[in-house]
């Protein structure tokens, strides 16, 4: 039988290189790989070797006949990529539009002697999933050694603080990532924050080179009026507080109140809809906190509506969150006038499957008990406050000028990340990076000698946990050959001792 990707593909492209047959893609070498939702086995070609679902990190590959309840859907969405007629098959470079057709192999680079003479220290600032895959890549080199510098006392950021505790299989990242920090040729440092522990420059003299990988820890603002009364408040504190990370210990959401709204209809958003609507039973055994599950426990809310600014075809949401949403056991809908016209857009493949399957949850009739609403081509104007000045609603407009106000007594903005200026270096203040060409600083246009950058500050907030794995790569090459030119100037200190090792 086949193999089959499914949900909590990470698309890190460990599966890509194991394959014997290359089944699946995109390959890191091929278009649109780091856009790419998800990766796809080609079931012509798969000859069920099994090779992929041992080296896949979050178990997201799995046997057609064996496919977890709730995404029988993969199934389908693996061989709709591969279409041999070309009606759902992406008939450009991407995929193989006839199923025997194969791609060029991704690439696979074996480690070699580094044309250097001496040990080499290279710094990482961050332990999220960039910094991981940087220092995996490095550690390659029996010349590397590595220190990490963490602000947190807990390692890998996003990994466990982003990823909701109900995506059980994606977390499994971390094991990854724990195999890495048991390296001896790794340190982490944990509670050390650059700017308050160490500057810049002690990085600078204990190192031949620093890499940053700091992400983009902070929201985009929306910018309405009351956007900053009592009841509102951002997908990414919620999310940071039901994961129990501790910039968000003290947040109290009010769950008292019927109804709710998450602005913004990415992956994130969706994630929060799903846990303020998920029965509080189905998520005793993860690692939600124990004062999360609690608060769930005691909600009072309903109906979360999820919005988005522009239609259907247009939502940040992927397929398989999508699909996870909706075959998981909450109930979802959406307004039939929503999807209106959208059958007849010149659509791809992955779009038209998210209309289809958006228009499966379409209903006029009223809903009751716990569910989430997916609403498109609302732009939200102001926060609804009542005498107290807490929001009990949010105003918003549609295309024809019609204007609403949805109830709510929480709303959670989800509108994007930014990254944040970091002393010592430049930043692009309109993208929120710090500026970079192939992972080299540059200031100016001219190379920030021994900086370099990975992950959401270097590129913005895109792509997936494995889309790390290609971007730190580049930026690793880009370092090792500047050492091996004899760019990087030798550390005049040694690292400090540990603090912390790391460790779960």
């Amino acid at each position: 039988m086949p193999h089959v990707v499914t949900q909590s593909c990470c698309g890190d492209a460990s599966c890509v290189y194991a394959c014997p047959v290359n089944c699946i893609h995109p390959t890191p070498d091929e278009p649109d790989f780091g856009t790419s939702e998800m990766l796809y086995i080609d079931p012509a070609t798969c000859v069920d070797c099994g090779a992929c679902v041992s080296a896949c990190p979050v178990g997201a590959i799995v046997p057609s006949h064996r496919i977890p309840a709730g995404q029988e859907r993969f199934a389908e969405i693996n061989a709709l990529a591969y279409a041999a007629d070309g009606e759902f098959g992406l008939t450009d470079a991407r995929f193989p539009v006839n199923p025997v057709r194969r791609l060029p192999l991704a690439p696979i680079d074996h480690p070699r002697a580094l044309g250097v003479s001496e040990q080499v220290s290279v710094g990482i600032v961050g332990s999220g999933p960039s910094a991981m895959y940087a220092a995996d890549d490095l550690l390659r080199h029996s010349a590397v050694s590595v220190t990490m510098y963490e602000r947190l006392r807990e390692p890998f950021g996003l990994a466990r603080y982003g990823v909701a505790p109900d995506h059980t299989r994606t977390r499994r990242v971390m094991d990854l990532f724990d195999d890495i920090a048991r390296h001896p040729r790794v340190e982490i440092l944990l509670g050390t924050e650059i700017g308050r522990d160490l500057t810049l420059d002690d990085l600078q003299a204990r190192h031949h080179a620093v890499i940053w990988a700091g992400g983009a820890p902070t929201d985009r603002r929306l910018d309405i009026d009351n956007v900053d009364a009592p009841g509102v408040g951002s997908a990414t504190s919620f999310v940071g507080w039901y994961n129990g990370h501790p910039d968000f210990a003290s947040l109290r959401p009010d769950l008292s109140h019927r109804a709710a709204v998450v602005v913004g209809n990415g992956n994130v958003a969706l994630d929060v809809a799903r846990i303020l609507a998920k029965d509080p039973a189905d998520l005793v055994g993860t690692s939600i906190t124990p004062r999360a599950l609690e608060a769930l426990r005691s909600s009072s809310i309903e109906q979360i509506t999820v919005l988005g600014r522009r239609g259907p075809a247009h939502a940040a949401f992927t397929l398989p969150e999508l699909v996870g949403l909706v075959d998981n056991g909450v109930r979802v809908v959406t307004d039939p006038d929503d999807l209106a016209g959208t059958r007849d857009l010149d659509l791809d493949p992955v779009t038209r499957t998210k209309i289809e399957l958006l228009a499966e949850l379409a209903t006029t009739e009223p809903v009751s008990g716990r569910h989430i609403r997916l609403a498109f081509h609302r732009t939200p104007q102001a926060v609804s406050v009542d005498n107290s000045g807490a929001a009990h609603g949010l105003v918003v407009t549609r295309p024809d000028g019609g204007v609403a106000t949805l109830p709510a007594g929480l709303i959670l903005t989800s509108v994007g990340y930014r990254g944040r200026p970091v002393d010592g270096l430049p930043f692009d203040t309109a993208r929120g990076v710090i500026p970079h060409v192939a992972g080299r600083v540059v200031d100016a246009d001219r190379p920030v000698a021994g900086m370099y950058v990975t992950g959401w500050i270097k590129r913005g907030p895109s792509g997936f946990i494995g889309t790390n794995k290609t971007d730190s790569g580049e930026t690793v090459a880009s370092l090792l050959a500047d050492l091996e030119a004899g760019l990087l100037s030798r550390p005049t200190r040694k690292p400090r001792a540990t603090l912390l090792r790391a460790g779960r």
